[in-house]
């Protein structure tokens, strides 16, 4: 057996052994009775506040502060069924907590509730989404590259142990989407890849790790976001395939999520002509596909879950003031089957909108007692009905674990995939007369964490390299010193940044981007053609970054950004770790899905 695969059964043993400590989501006797007598003693206001969810970020707050006010003063007033714990955001850029923080948020407002509260996270990757110091897992798409569910499985109990160390107890993942479009601006590398059993597969392994664990799950964006042009953060997206290619692409995820038992499904805000005729209808407010495909046609007993209502996909079908908006979706969700709406435009809007709704005879008593009991039996299936907080001692036991950070960057390194390397420029074996070039596309004048640890990496390997940073500031401007450096040199590693972002909008396309701006996609498309046979390109993140960009003839995949992908993508061009990671999407014009070079 070879050294990887002894590695990878050595962390599932240790990590199995681990999960045990955690009880698996579980709806026993005791929480049945719980749940059935708690939805019992409810009054109408309390059933509807269990339906709704908002955003707490992680941060200090004095409990006198403003801030911390107007979140108790939301558990108080609204009845809320739980938070989505995330970071502010300024400048584009996360502002991530600290894991202490975090679990001292989640036990001072679970006290503030007179029923427990759910706390829901977009941990994709982890914890390290949202927080610093956790373990800093590589996106969904790296696990499809290295084509081992193992890991994703391992991945999901890691997931769960840090989540549930800070109170968080359940995730918006995994992401059953089948990436099948290259020019999607927002699933990308949250996928697993293109083919539809390959998803499946790591899909259904995650679900069994993180449930094992006792961290509930979402598969999303139901019916299927892969296939699509549009950032549904910023307009309604379309998906054009008909019911057999439903059927044998977007729903094969989603089918195996629900045998794998799936604690809830999110719906997207598309439309789906092959199952909502409606053009303005998406699915998330369509009884078509919530109740009709999803619950009806695939037989789906969980929560059904909003994605985000505040996202313009499903804001712009509606008019009005911010409240009517809120007001009117949240009946229209709740009337088409979802059990559990976050994030609405305006939570006082939503609440009372829904209240006014039954009072009206537009909603039943029946059909609202139908979505609670669920929100309060996935309550009672994580043990929140006898313990709803978290020891502050625990989180620091059960956040970056040593064998949890072995296991990420085990993943990253498995990850690295040569898909192209006509002339053998890959691994790098610099003599002193050879003349190192990096050329770093970045976002960000400060470059993120990944750029830095590569650049970091590449220094202690290649102290005497020319390291050039461009952005879609300084390109206009450093581009002749960028090709000078290029012509000048005897070798040149290309780190191109790219990577799936909430709402992004780049040269004035509103339906989102996944790829560069177009001042550093000219320059990067000059030092192709200026010194394409000695030029190492790396999509660092986005996998098709590339794709469109003539002369390039190395080609290699890391499908993330993050420190680990930096580190293992140094550790594989100076022939530290070994290559042998297969593209789990096909590249036009440069490899198909499965191609992987060894090294």
């Amino acid at each position: 057996m070879n050294q990887p695969k002894l590695r990878s059964l050595a962390i599932l043993a240790a990590l199995t052994l681990q999960a045990f400590a955690a009880e698996p989501v579980h709806l026993d006797r005791k929480g049945e009775h719980w749940a059935q007598s708690t939805l019992h003693h409810m009054t109408l206001e309390e059933k509807i506040g269990q339906m709704l969810m908002i955003w707490v970020h992680v941060q200090y707050m004095n409990t006198q502060s403003p801030e911390y006010q107007k979140l108790t003063d939301a558990i108080h007033t609204y009845h809320l069924g739980g938070f989505g714990v995330s970071v502010a955001v300024e400048g584009g850029l996360l502002q991530k907590g600290d894991p202490i923080e975090a679990a001292f948020l989640t036990n001072s407002l679970q006290k503030q509730s007179k029923y427990p509260l759910l706390m829901a996270a977009d941990f994709e990757r982890g914890a390290s989404m949202r927080l610093i110091g956790a373990t800093d897992f590589p996106a969904a798409m790296a696990f499809g590259a290295t084509g081992d569910p193992a890991l994703a499985r391992q991945f999901g109990q890691v997931s769960a142990q840090e989540a549930r160390a800070i109170g968080i107890h359940w995730n918006w993942f995994p992401d059953a989407d089948v990436n099948s479009n290259p020019a999607n601006p927002i699933i990308n590398t949250r996928s697993f890849g293109e083919d539809p059993a390959q998803v499946s597969t790591m899909v259904t392994a995650y679900i069994q790790g993180a449930r094992g664990a006792g961290l509930l799950t979402t598969a999303k964006h139901f019916p299927g976001h892969g296939d699509t042009d549009t950032d549904s953060h910023l307009a309604l997206a379309r998906v054009t395939g008909n019911t057999d290619r439903l059927n044998s692409l977007e729903l094969v995820p989603f089918r195996a999520a629900i045998a794998a038992g799936v604690d809830s499904v999110m719906i997207g805000h598309l439309v789906v002509p092959a199952v909502e005729p409606d053009p303005n209808k998406p699915a998330s407010v369509s009884n078509a596909v919530i109740t009709g495909l999803l619950k009806d046609k695939l037989g789906f007993k969980g929560l059904v879950v909003t994605d985000g209502m505040d996202m313009n996909g499903l804001v712009s079908t509606f008019s009005g003031t911010r409240p009517q908006i809120s007001a009117e979706e949240s009946i229209a969700a709740v009337l088409a089957g979802d059990d559990m709406l976050i994030l609405p435009p305006d939570l006082d809007g939503a609440y009372h909108g829904l209240i006014d709704a039954v009072h009206q005879g537009k909603i039943s008593q029946q059909r609202i007692d139908e979505s609670v009991l669920k929100i309060l039996r996935m309550k009672a299936s994580v043990g929140l009905n006898t313990n709803r907080l978290v020891s502050l001692d625990e989180a620091q036991k059960n956040i970056a674990a040593p064998e949890s950070v072995t296991l990420a960057q085990t993943v990253a390194d498995r990850a690295i995939t040569l898909a192209k390397d006509i002339s053998n420029l890959v691994p790098i074996q610099p003599t002193q007369k050879e003349k190192l070039t990096a050329v770093i596309f970045t976002d960000s004048p400060r470059g993120s964490d990944g750029t830095r640890a590569f650049i970091s990496e590449l220094r202690q390997r290649a102290p005497e390299a020319t390291i050039l940073a461009v952005d879609n500031v300084n390109a206009k401007f450093i581009s002749d010193s960028v090709l000078d450096a290029v012509k000048q040199s005897d070798r040149v590693i290309i780190l191109a940044e790219a990577v799936p972002s909430a709402g992004r909008i780049r040269a004035g396309n509103a339906t989102g981007s996944a790829g560069l701006d177009s001042g550093p996609a000219e320059l990067l498309a000059s030092i192709a053609e200026t010194a394409g046979s000695k030029t190492i390109f790396t999509a660092f993140g986005n996998p098709y970054t590339g794709v469109n960009v003539p002369g390039i003839e190395t080609y290699i995949c890391t499908f993330s950004n993050v420190p680990t992908s930096a580190r293992a993508l140094v550790r594989a061009l100076f022939a530290e770790i070994p290559i042998h990671g297969h593209l789990p999407v096909t590249l036009p014009g440069i490899a198909t899905r499965g191609t992987g070079l060894t090294r």
